[in-house]
């Protein structure tokens, strides 16, 4: 039996550009509809963690998955605005802990999100150096853009014009980094805080400029009656907050009217979850409640259907690489003809043979299914880092 096994290896080994070629493709057509199953799994784990641990999501009536990517992962459009009033809302309520989220801006490619500072504790961040913003203008990194960025407490960011043509006059507000977070692994990593009124100045809902009673404004002034100073067009608005201009920024109107894009809603209990989600279900309510752990296994089941058939197409694809390896076998037999032919005179038995013959294909295959074996573990071991980067980057 040695020597047989000993033969097998040695023509195998050479003939090694055929034995490479039938293995690498019995261990392809191996692990990829192995491989598939655990990528997609831990996909959908990496999309479901986040989704599971956000109770709910109130925003305006849309899209229900634009408003979960957008508040969870602050990827996607920005979804249809509703206001602060809906925060406002859900405390009165007394069901619900709001969290308001304005996911609009970026600054280069990363989101700019305006939350509360309630937002880090639900998400259980930490800090790694400096602080929590505290004042206007102030905005706190995730890791992943302080290490990208090379910047961190001390430094700024300046935030990105929406379109080139901004006819709006909204000016790149320059922000003082105050704090980095700790690696959390998600994609608040990849994320600039700020406070949610700094959105809004941005958004240049919210604005300071200089002292209209100043000598030096004199020439802003287009109309003054009594307390009211009506300004021009030449008047100059801050685009950095600093301790000596923060003063003179101000609100028009009510907070309830400015504009968010969702709210987390954290219930106190089930029945407060259940109580809250009933207030809007009303046939003229503008605004939608959803559940972010349903919208995403919706989004899962779209993929894992989709999963199915490139699973089916991959076993065609197998079905035809087997046939093509056993034709390649059979056509080697044929070519060996003539060396079957001389170990049958030197005294190998046709057993002896067939077993050589069996053992050179057989030890193909337990090498192919070694190798996709070894592929499924390092996919299981590294694939979730590897979706991370995929899905966060």
């Amino acid at each position: 039996m040695k020597d047989t096994l000993y033969l097998a290896w040695r023509y195998l080994a050479h003939h090694r550009i055929k034995t490479a070629i039938l293995v690498g493709s019995l261990t392809l057509i191996t692990f990829l509809p192995v491989g598939l199953n655990v990528i997609v799994g831990q996909s959908a784990r990496e999309l479901t963690a986040r989704a599971e641990a956000t109770p709910l999501l109130v925003g305006a009536k849309g899209s229900p998955l634009e408003l979960s990517l957008n508040s969870l992962y602050f990827e996607s459009d920005t979804p249809a605005l509703t206001t602060y009033s809906e925060a406002v809302r859900i405390e009165e309520s007394g069901l619900a802990q709001p969290i308001p989220l304005y996911v609009r801006f970026r600054s280069r490619e990363y989101p700019i999100v305006g939350t509360t500072l309630e937002y880090f504790d639900f998400r259980g961040l930490e800090m790694a150096s400096g602080r929590s913003m505290a004042v206007l203008g102030e905005c706190v990194l995730g890791s992943r853009v302080a290490a990208s960025l090379g910047i961190g407490s001390g430094d700024t960011v300046v935030s990105s014009p929406e379109s080139v043509f901004d006819l709006a006059g909204v000016y790149p507000l320059k922000m003082q980094v105050v704090g980095v977070l700790e690696p959390s692994y998600t994609a608040d990593d990849g994320a600039i805080f700020v406070d949610l009124k700094t959105t809004w100045v941005i958004q240049g809902l919210v604005h300071g400029h200089q002292d209209m009673d100043a000598p030096e404004a004199a020439s802003g002034v287009l109309n003054r009656e009594g307390d009211t100073i009506t300004a021009n067009a030449s008047v100059v608005q801050y685009n950095e907050i600093t301790p000596d201009n923060v003063d003179s920024f101000h609100f028009h109107g009510g907070m309830e009217g400015y504009p968010i894009s969702g709210v987390i809603a954290v219930p106190h209990d089930q029945k407060s979850g259940t109580i809250l989600m009933g207030r809007y279900e009303a046939d003229d309510e503008v605004s939608q409640i959803v559940q972010p752990a349903t919208v995403m296994n919706d989004l899962l089941g779209t993929i894992l259907t989709i999963r199915e058939f490139v699973v089916a197409a991959l076993l065609l694809v197998a079905v035809a690489t087997l046939a093509t390896a056993a034709l390649v076998f059979l056509l080697s037999l044929r070519l060996r003809r003539r060396e079957i032919d001389t170990m049958s005179k030197i005294g190998g038995s046709r057993l002896n043979i067939g077993m050589l013959l069996v053992s050179e294909i057989l030890a193909v295959l337990l090498a192919g299914v070694l190798l996709a074996g070894l592929l499924t573990i390092l996919t299981a071991q590294f694939g979730e880092g590897l979706i991370r980067a995929l899905l966060l980057g």
